[in-house]
């Protein structure tokens, strides 16, 4: 949650200062420095942060970007910087001769608005033609964010996000082919479907029939899967009042016990590190003893099963499906720390 409101701050910040940003050195400072400050790096710092690093091509020497982060003496990451007004895609050549020249496994060129994230997944030591993660910052997602905090300091990992820089890419160049089908069906897509359908010739006007009916099938299929969705979450909504309201009838039927608050207060003492204290919630029900993170329902960190011979911590899996783990004593939630705390990483 912190990272995404940072983001947003910068954000805005561009928003309201781009016009009066006329060069790349303006550019730089305003817009892209604070980027790298928000994934926890010391731009103050010469042997963290380094600018205009040496990048020497062969016998061209003095070649230089504007950008190197560094992390136990090593460049981890290059950073080419152009004008906010400037279009990327007449850059990249040049990121693409100083990636060569360095020791660095991922390379980015950005203007402060479009960001736009490099390897060598291709072939090693040489920079892929496309970015394997590519962004605005004013139309961040979600799943976006989740992608930009693995480059943050504390969570920098090269293994962890070369592995995931595959499916990266390819899952975006698939996406877009999808869309532009969508939009403009080819006829070997228009043909794929007509062939399990049809059985007679595709002449030139039943291919012109089989693309409007291919083009009106995906639509209406997206917009049911939609209403399906709505619904869904329509419905859910409805049983969570309903179970606000029905709630105060049994409210005398559950007894919060000292080892249930006890359990609650080992939670809290190892989510403290990454939640603010305030944000984390018990719920007593007559089933289970439940945390919740902001007192919501649909963020659930752990539960807790006291109440019987045979007690549980059931711990949140990213599906929020329980994964129940026996417990010895009630100091035995301490054995779990490294999965309670990476329960946080599915809501923040």
């Amino acid at each position: 949650m912190e990272l995404h409101n940072q983001l947003k701050t910068l954000s805005e910040k561009i928003n309201q200062l781009k016009e009066k940003i006329d060069t790349e050195e303006s550019t730089k400072h305003a817009f892209v420095l604070p980027f790298i400050t928000i994934l926890g790096y010391d731009t103050f710092n010469p042997t963290e942060v380094v600018p205009e690093f040496t990048a020497d091509l062969g016998l061209k020497k003095g070649e230089k970007v504007d950008y190197a982060i560094f992390q136990n003496e090593q460049p981890i990451l290059i950073i080419e910087c152009k004008n906010w007004k400037e279009n990327l895609n007449a850059h990249n050549s040049q990121l693409f001769r100083y990636f060569h020249t360095t020791k660095t496994r991922f390379a980015l060129l950005t203007n402060g608005i479009e960001y736009r994230f490099f390897t060598d997944l291709e072939e090693a030591n040489k920079m892929d033609e496309k970015p394997f993660l590519e962004f605005n910052i004013n139309g961040l997602k979600e799943n976006t964010i989740q992608e930009i905090s693995k480059f943050h300091k504390s969570n920098f990992d090269i293994d962890k996000i070369v592995d995931n820089a595959s499916s990266l890419k390819y899952t975006k160049e698939i996406k877009k082919i999808i869309s532009e089908e969508l939009q403009n069906p080819s006829s070997g897509f228009v043909r794929h479907f007509a062939n399990k359908v049809y059985t007679g010739r595709l002449t030139e006007k039943v291919m012109g029939e089989f693309t409007d009916l291919v083009s009106k099938a995906f639509t209406q299929t997206i917009s049911e899967k939609v209403n399906d969705r709505l619904n869904a979450a329509l419905n859910k909504e409805a049983e969570k009042q309903q179970e606000e309201i029905e709630i105060p009838q049994e409210t005398s039927k559950i007894e919060t016990i000292e080892e249930e608050l006890e359990g609650y207060r080992i939670v809290v003492a190892i989510l403290r590190r990454k939640l603010d204290i305030n944000r984390i919630v018990h719920r007593d029900t007559q089933s289970y003893f439940g945390i919740l993170l902001d007192d919501n329902n649909r963020k659930p960190l752990c539960r807790l099963y006291l109440n019987s011979s045979n007690k549980y911590l059931a711990l949140i899996d990213e599906n929020k499906r329980e994964v129940k783990k026996p417990l010895e004593c009630i100091d035995n939630i301490y054995q779990f720390e490294k999965e309670l705390l990476n329960t946080v990483t599915y809501y923040e």
